[in-house]
């Protein structure tokens, strides 16, 4: 358990709170936890009995119910005349705070206030504690009543529930379970409750009858559930792989050295959790791609994060979203965190439009990525730097900015190769097409100016081409594509030589060094000529 929370809490029972209030959705855990440090007279000198109030059945000592306390008025009656030192635990006490349709119950809060100089001066030492999965305060108690969030599970915690149940459960074969494979597992069950791990794990178990690495997506969509229910992240359920992205290798090569950099292994090294990084380039280049293959290559779940769903119409509830976002991340920690095109996220920071609502998001959003501790790695992916603040470039925010400029010919030989064999590899539409590097050289070489994103629209063009003339594909079905398209590279031809020269010096080209030197070398006036980004390798 969180040390921190214990202290904490210790130090409002030693200091006489008379009210504190835990927001978690654990109760019986929260109730756990209180009943340890009350009795513990290392932690609180005193030790207290700890009463459990419910509206059903009134206050709970030790499995007897105290009868005629299950009203607000007889339980505070109860708090008063107690001649004990004790803890009383109210369970969803907040119904009478004033919850969405229920007015604030103004009798009960006033008896609660009538009491609060018996429950500091008394000689018995009582604290109140109210347990509720929401935060609900009446404004005449905002004073009284200190507030403490309760965390969630630590990794010892769901390490002890994991390796309870497969003590218990000797049916389940484990075998090929390793022990970094265990870590792994109980890092993808971070961010669920103890009940909600405990079910991820008994579903991965009863699946097959063993427990392996292989279980590994089946306690990701117990996270699924968790991100779905704040209605603001998205979860992305990606199957690219690594291989899936033709070129960048510069880019590809920094994400791989920093997989499981959040490890027990890592540790030993004195390594900090990566924060996280800035893509930013030509459109249709692989940057969103990037994203979505990073989560494959390091087994996280991928969260988007839409900014569009963080503004709100209520006053001050945007502010909220994104707190209720960023924690959410957290909690499902290790993760990434997706912001795409994030210069349109923040497009409204410098108007004053919504009474400054932006930039107090923004600031927020900031605030985080230069502060948090959890290992949540923030992907950002950008086409138009104009639009990006420079509070958000500089350094500290991320650990590095991409450039991802137009492919090389070399890359868009990777491009047609991994898109040809995509649609054709095993299919009976192919014809003579055979796809080798002679092909895809060819083509690489007709493609000058074309991004990604041209390339597998022009293969789709003509496949679509064939099958309208019911026939297989031709060599000559792609050069005509070829012929229809007019590229980026003549259509936005100033923003690209815009944003190469400030990726020069701003920005570590996404492409690796071999690679421009050698397609630098080939050209001399054109727009291919000047490659965005600094020449370093990774």
């Amino acid at each position: 358990m969180d040390n921190k929370f214990i202290s904490q809490i210790t130090r409002l029972f030693r200091a006489r709170f008379p009210y504190i209030y835990i927001t978690t959705f654990e109760e019986e855990r929260a109730i756990n936890l209180i009943k340890n440090i009350s009795s513990s007279e290392k932690l609180v000198k005193i030790p207290r009995e700890v009463y459990v109030w419910t509206q059903t059945n009134g206050f709970i000592l030790n499995n007897q119910v105290m009868e005629g306390t299950n009203t607000p008025d007889k339980a505070i009656d109860f708090i008063k005349n107690v001649k004990k030192h004790a803890v009383f635990v109210m369970c969803d006490f907040h119904v009478y705070f004033g919850i969405k349709g229920r007015q604030v119950d103004y009798n009960t809060v006033r008896h609660l206030r009538d009491i609060i100089s018996n429950l500091k001066t008394d000689k018995f030492r009582k604290n109140v504690i109210f347990l509720s999965s929401e935060l609900i305060i009446p404004d005449t108690m905002s004073k009284e009543i200190t507030v403490v969030d309760m965390p969630l599970p630590t990794l010892e915690d769901i390490k002890a529930k994991f390796s309870k149940m497969v003590i218990q459960n000797t049916q389940i074969d484990t075998t090929e379970l390793t022990s970094d494979d265990e870590e792994k597992l109980c890092k993808a069950a971070l961010g669920l409750t103890l009940q909600e791990a405990e079910n991820a794990f008994a579903l991965a178990m009863v699946n097959d009858g063993k427990i392996s690495i292989e279980d590994l997506d089946t306690i990701l969509s117990e996270k699924m559930q968790v991100i779905k229910k704040t209605g603001i992240l998205e979860f992305i359920n990606s199957e690219y792989k690594i291989d899936d992205i033709g070129g960048l290798e510069n880019l590809k090569a920094w994400l791989q050295k920093r997989n499981n950099s959040w490890s027990e292994a890592a540790k030993k090294y004195c390594l900090p959790s990566p924060k996280g990084v800035l893509i930013t380039g030509v459109p249709g280049c692989g940057k969103s791609l990037t994203a979505k293959a990073t989560s494959a290559i390091w087994q996280l779940p991928l969260l988007k994060l839409d900014f569009g769903k963080i503004f709100a119409g209520i006053v001050g509830s945007s502010e909220e979203n994104m707190r209720k976002a960023l924690k959410t991340a957290e909690a499902v920690a290790p993760s990434i965190l997706w912001v795409d095109e994030i210069e349109k996220s923040l497009s409204g920071i410098n108007s004053n439009g919504d009474s400054g609502t932006s930039s107090r998001i923004f600031g927020t959003f900031l605030n985080w990525m230069q502060d948090k501790k959890s290992p949540v790695f923030v992907i950002a992916t950008a086409n138009n730097i104009s639009g990006l603040p420079p509070e958000l470039l500089r350094k500290g925010r991320f650990d590095e900015i991409f450039f991802v400029d137009m492919p090389t010919e070399k890359e868009r030989e990777e491009i047609f190769k991994l898109h040809l064999e995509k649609r054709l590899k095993n299919s009976d539409v192919a014809g003579n097409i055979e796809i080798n590097s002679t092909l895809c050289k060819k083509l690489a070489q007709m493609t000058e100016g074309f991004v990604g994103a041209e390339i597998e629209q022009l293969i789709i063009d003509s496949l679509y081409e064939a099958f309208f003339n019911k026939r297989e594909l031709t060599f000559e079905d792609l050069t005509n594509s070829i012929k229809n398209v007019v590229p980026l590279s003549v259509t936005q031809k100033e923003q690209i030589i815009s944003l190469r020269e400030w990726a020069n010096v701003r920005a570590v080209a996404a492409t690796k060094k071999s690679d421009m030197e050698t397609y630098n070398s080939n050209k001399k006036d054109d727009i291919n000529a000047s490659r965005g980004g600094r020449t370093l390798e990774v």
